[in-house]
């Protein structure tokens, strides 16, 4: 088939005269556009750095890693790279790159070196502290307050260029920097970057550093696991001057003014909870009035209709935050008035809510008494299956957590679980509890069974539970079965894992989550040496396996700690037999290390001599640590 010829329309783009489209050409008779002015900068535009300046400090800073760590050359290029830095720390420190540099650079600097640059961003401080580069330059300079505050009065600085040195020391610039966000401290605590240089103040001025806010949970966390890590972190507490904590004082007087604004903004509530946290450690007594001034407020506000005032706020995402870290930091004997108050009688309500059942579990973390346990335990035991059908699995083992705390209702909530796993009647199915509990699954649903409502439960097969590989081992279960190897009494938890086949305890030790039940297991006082010896003694043949494993090495680096002379042949001899796979192995060959399999192949006598030592040395110091 042919084909005719291209239409003219179409053989090729059409152009006006004059050239391209929207563009006077050669000969469009329109006059060619101006030459394009440079934009003049406004004056309080923020100053901007050069490419060279930038090329030099970040030929500086690597020179300076490559330097000797101490040495008159490292200090005479720190100091001549902080003095370029001066007279551009505005530049640097709102610059992305530059901003990085900075920071790293005052990792290096001097008591008096700091003090210039401070004093050089102290110029335009709002700017500074509100821009989402700068802010991260003026939390690195509060962050060496731990180290300058503690280090020897350094000696005066020559001055060059006829200028003088800052007249102010480091103490007297962090009691500005206070005086200063003071003065405006609803903008500051308001600001998304601002409240950052506020609650790192609040930190410096308390002496207390909240690992919480240095080092946040990253990736693909879950919401709990968030919540779960910022709770555990603790504090890192140096000296502060007595000024320090004294315009602390004055600052929490701030909160007070405004104390609405605080427990309803979302970015200034953080403040208010670090200003709480640092209290807490270093000045209870303001913690306990600003405590005070919280609920205070929550329960004058309109009255909700199915009880306290405060229930309404344990509901709102913003509010709750805060009252999570008010219930963390009251004293005992607050905490059981605020239950009695507000609480009580609306625990399952609150465990069944999407927000208020992490309040919840924030008070149960704090219970650290029987009298308050009591009551809670009476109130929430029976909603127990209801909560973990209801995904809220976090009160839960917050309540088991209780209870291993204060050393109450340890059976009674061991049984309430295994009902509520359905693995209670018979009492064959009890056997079964530990992958139940891992897994956070009920008896049916974990073994695939269909009964029927009303049905007799079938009794447990342990040659089909044997067969079956362990399923996925959760973070809350596996925390769940931590807490319950550290009651009083074990010893159902621990038949359920003599029970476990060596493939299913070597998945449980090679989980990240279940490879902390193991650990449990070699550290709880409560777990006897023959209950101990038990449960691990299935995983002979299993060593290889866990050797190359990037969790199951850890389990095994933590049995070999605790064994004795004995066990240790009887591991090393087991690794010896696949020695060169497990050299091989990115995780085997530390393991390998660690048990001198080398040494034990070839010279065995010298091997057993060393183990011999090492033992005697470990008796002797428990017997030091036990004295």
């Amino acid at each position: 088939m042919g084909l005719g010829a291209r239409s003219p329309r179409r053989a090729g783009r059409h152009v006006r005269a004059g050239g391209r489209r929207g563009r006077a050409g050669r000969g469009s008779g329109r006059p060619p556009p101006p030459p394009r002015q440079p934009r003049e900068r406004p004056a309080d535009a923020p100053a901007r750095l050069s490419p060279e300046a930038l090329g030099y400090f970040r030929r500086a800073l690597s020179a300076l890693r490559e330097a000797p760590e101490a040495g008159e050359e490292r200090e005479l290029m720190v100091h001549n790279i902080l003095k370029e830095v001066e007279s551009q720390a505005l530049a640097l420190a709102t610059n992305r790159t530059g901003s990085e540099m900075l920071q790293e650079l005052l990792e290096f600097s001097p008591s008096k070196s700091l003090c210039r640059v401070w004093a050089a961003l102290r110029s335009d401080l709002r700017s500074v502290a509100c821009h989402r580069c700068g802010v991260h330059v003026l939390q690195s300079a509060l962050l060496q307050l731990p180290r300058l505050l503690g280090s020897p009065a350094e000696e005066e600085e020559e001055e060059e260029d006829g200028k003088d040195g800052p007249s102010e020391t480091v103490e007297e610039l962090v009691l500005g920097l206070a005086s200063e966000l003071c003065g405006d401290f609803l903008f500051y605590c308001g600001n998304t970057h601002g409240s950052f240089v506020v609650r790192t103040l609040l930190q410096v001025l308390g002496g207390t550093l909240l690992e919480s806010e240095k080092a946040r949970p990253r990736g693909s966390q879950s919401f709990e696991a968030q919540r779960a890590t910022a709770r555990e972190c603790k504090p890192t507490d140096f000296e502060v001057p007595e000024s320090f904590l004294n315009c602390i004082q004055d600052l929490s007087s701030c909160f007070l003014k405004n104390i609405a604004v605080f427990i309803t903004d979302k970015i200034s509530s953080f403040c208010l909870q670090v200003a709480l946290q640092v209290l807490h450690h270093k000045l209870p007594q303001f913690c306990a009035h600003l405590c005070s001034a919280v609920i205070g407020y929550l329960s004058t506000c309109n009255s909700s209709a199915d009880g306290s005032p405060l229930l309404l706020f344990l509901r709102d995402q913003t509010s709750s935050r805060l009252l999570e870290q008010v219930l963390l930091v009251l004293e005992p004997p607050r905490l059981q008035c605020l239950f009695e108050d507000h609480f009580q009688g609306q625990l399952q309500t609150l465990a069944a809510h999407p927000i208020a059942n992490f309040p919840l579990q924030r008070l149960l973390n704090a219970i650290t008494t029987p009298e308050l346990l009591s009551p809670v335990f009476e109130e929430l035991s029976p909603a127990l299956e209801a909560i973990l059908a209801q995904g809220h699995t976090g009160v839960v083992v917050a309540l088991v957590e209780a209870c291993r705390r204060v050393g109450v209702h340890q059976a009674q909530v061991l049984q309430l679980l295994l009902e509520a796993f359905h693995c209670a009647e018979p009492s064959s199915r009890q056997v079964a509890c530990v992958p139940l509990f891992a897994t956070l699954m009920a008896y049916e649903v974990y073994y695939e069974l269909l009964e029927e409502d009303g049905a007799v439960p079938a009794e447990h097969q342990v040659e089909t539970a044997s067969a079956r590989a362990l399923g996925e081992v959760t973070v809350l279960g596996s925390l769940l079965l931590q807490h319950l190897l550290y009651f009083s009494n074990p010893g159902l938890v621990l038949r359920s894992m003599s029970a476990l086949s060596g493939p299913q305890l070597v998945a449980l030790a090679q989980s990240p989550a279940g490879s902390h039940v193991l650990d449990a297991i070699l550290t709880s006082p409560s777990v006897t040496h023959k209950q101990r010896r038990r449960v691990l003694r299935t995983l002979k043949g299993q060593y290889v396996a866990l050797a190359c494993s990037r969790h199951g090495s850890r389990v095994l680096d933590a049995i070999w700690s605790g064994a004795a002379l004995g066990a240790r042949k009887e591991i090393a001899a087991e690794l010896g037999e696949q020695s060169q796979e497990l050299i091989k192995d990115p995780f085997g060959h530390h393991v390998a290390r660690n048990v001198a399999l080398t040494t034990f192949l070839k010279r065995r006598e010298a091997w057993e001599q060393q183990q011999s030592a090492v033992a005697k040395r470990r008796r002797a110091l428990n017997s030091i640590l036990e004295a």
